[in-house]
């Protein structure tokens, strides 16, 4: 069995047991999360929560966050998914209505779960705390994305990985040094 066999036939198999998953409070909590990603809104809500709640450390927090979510978009979004025309799961493989919810476009990667990474990644370093409360919805985020019929699971695999090396590379550049009060 070739490598892509093996990864075709794992993403066929997770698929299919993660979007029979029926538990009405998954669903919900799931779509609810989903709902706030899209278009980066939690994102960016987070940001601006962080940088006034959180002074300076929140603000560089949240602006690390954001530039790299506008990275990994880019790449994910910009570059990805025009470059491979990966079909979304079959439908028959999703036993949900949610399945009629997809978007057209390519499957891969997920830039859902690219945004989600990378901004959450991107802010750790500055504030662990906010870092970690973050992580719990852009995990959400990633198990919703194969819940919910959108990608497979290496699409989100990918995408994960455009969200760290993203906030890696944010990471990396020269920030401002922050002004002294006189």
């Amino acid at each position: 069995m070739t490598l892509l066999t093996a990864v075709r036939e794992m993403d066929r198999r997770l698929t299919r047991r993660m979007s029979a998953w029926q538990e009405p409070c998954v669903h919900r909590t799931l779509s609810v999360v989903e709902e706030a990603a899209e278009s980066s809104k939690l994102w960016c809500g987070a940001a601006v929560a962080m940088g006034c709640v959180g002074g300076p450390r929140g603000r560089r927090a949240g602006a690390a966050g954001l530039a790299a979510l506008a990275l990994a978009q880019l790449v994910s979004n910009g570059v990805c998914k025009q470059a491979v025309g990966r079909a979304r799961p079959p439908k028959e493989w999703i036993p949900h209505d949610e399945v009629e919810d997809r978007p057209d476009s390519s499957s891969f990667p997920s830039g859902h779960t690219a945004a989600a990474v990378a901004f959450t990644a991107a802010l750790t370093p500055a504030w662990p705390v906010a870092g970690a409360v973050c992580a719990v919805p852009a995990a959400l985020v990633a198990v919703e994305r194969v819940q919910s019929g959108a990608h497979y699971p290496s699409d989100v695999a990918v995408g994960a990985g455009i969200g760290l090396v993203s906030a890696w590379l944010v990471r990396r550049l020269p920030w401002p040094a922050p002004r002294t009060r006189r």
